[in-house]
């Protein structure tokens, strides 16, 4: 891993709850770079899989079709495919959902 394609958590995306599994992107970010996130006292390191604009979602882990997406701690949606690690988490691949 180069020190180019690693950036720090605080200057790329932000996690607002323990129980999220999307991050969202402070800034731009590009597929290949690796970007770490605290979560409790877990650190979550995730490589950037596709091009993903600033204040849209990334995949902090691998998701499953039907799995609830979970941003602020609430459900905001529900996975419409296979959602990897690291990948852009958009309108896409998730449908909203109300529970």
């Amino acid at each position: 891993m180069t020190s180019e394609k690693y950036t720090k958590f605080r200057r790329s995306v932000i996690v607002i709850n323990s129980k999220d599994n999307v991050a969202i992107a402070l800034r731009d970010l590009k597929p290949g770079e690796i970007v770490e996130v605290s979560i409790g006292d877990k650190l979550v390191k995730v490589q950037v899989r596709d091009f993903i604009k600033r204040g849209h979602k990334i995949a902090l882990y691998d998701l499953r079709k039907g799995d609830y997406i979970i941003k602020y701690g609430e459900v905001i949606g529900v996975a419409t495919q296979d959602i990897k690690q690291g990948q852009h988490v958009h309108c896409h691949n998730v449908k909203s959902a109300r529970i």
